[in-house]
């Protein structure tokens, strides 16, 4: 990835810190009831993804919004649900299928991932976390680029649909981007799910 302008860093850095008060803020007691409701869209993902369609999702960090509940109802619908897996700093995840009750290993910054002998898994439709969004589907997230990197990779091969799982509060007039941003198809929120326009080359 090229180096990014001394202003968008800071920009980033800025909205970063703005971010994560806003979503520190929701109390315990909403998050998780606001997890629950993402349940309601469990159909309409599976529609999207097809009878065979496969789900990343990914273990909450902090107040991150909770994917398990709706890992579980499309998991009951019969797909099969993964979560990403560092392979090295600068290069993108892979991902290795999970559910509720296997093994996990602590890796790098205590993240916890599915273990070795965890069969890979190549996503239809990656459910992301972020710290915030816009309404032109661009993505906040920790400045590390491995989503980026990532969805540069699986999109260079065939379609996938990256959605972005997040409150309602998290919502921001214009996320700073650079040139290697990879933008959000649509985004899941407590009310509901949105997509994003396609944007022309």
């Amino acid at each position: 990835m090229a180096l990014e302008p001394q202003d968008t860093v800071e920009a980033k850095k800025a909205l970063r810190a703005s971010a994560v008060a806003v979503r520190d803020a929701i109390s315990s007691a909403q998050r998780q009831r606001h997890a629950e409701q993402l349940t309601t869209c469990a159909e309409t993902l599976s529609v999207l993804a097809g009878p065979t369609g496969q789900f990343t999702t990914y273990l909450p960090i902090g107040s991150e919004l909770d994917p398990e509940p709706l890992r579980c109802a499309l998991s009951d619908r019969g797909h099969a649900t993964g979560l990403p897996v560092m392979i090295k700093l600068g290069q993108p995840l892979v991902f290795r299928q999970w559910q509720s009750g296997d093994a996990l290993v602590k890796r790098k910054w205590g993240i916890l991932e599915p273990i070795d002998t965890a069969p890979n898994l190549t996503p239809d439709v990656l459910l992301l976390p972020l710290l915030a969004f816009d309404s032109a589907g661009w993505r906040l997230g920790y400045g590390g680029g491995f989503y980026d990197r990532t969805l540069a990779k699986l999109r260079s091969r065939r379609p996938v649909l990256a959605i972005g799982l997040a409150f309602d509060q998290q919502e921001v007039d214009a996320v700073p981007r650079s040139a290697y941003d990879e933008r959000l198809d649509m985004i899941l929120t407590p009310t509901g799910l949105r997509s994003f326009e396609p944007v022309e080359d």
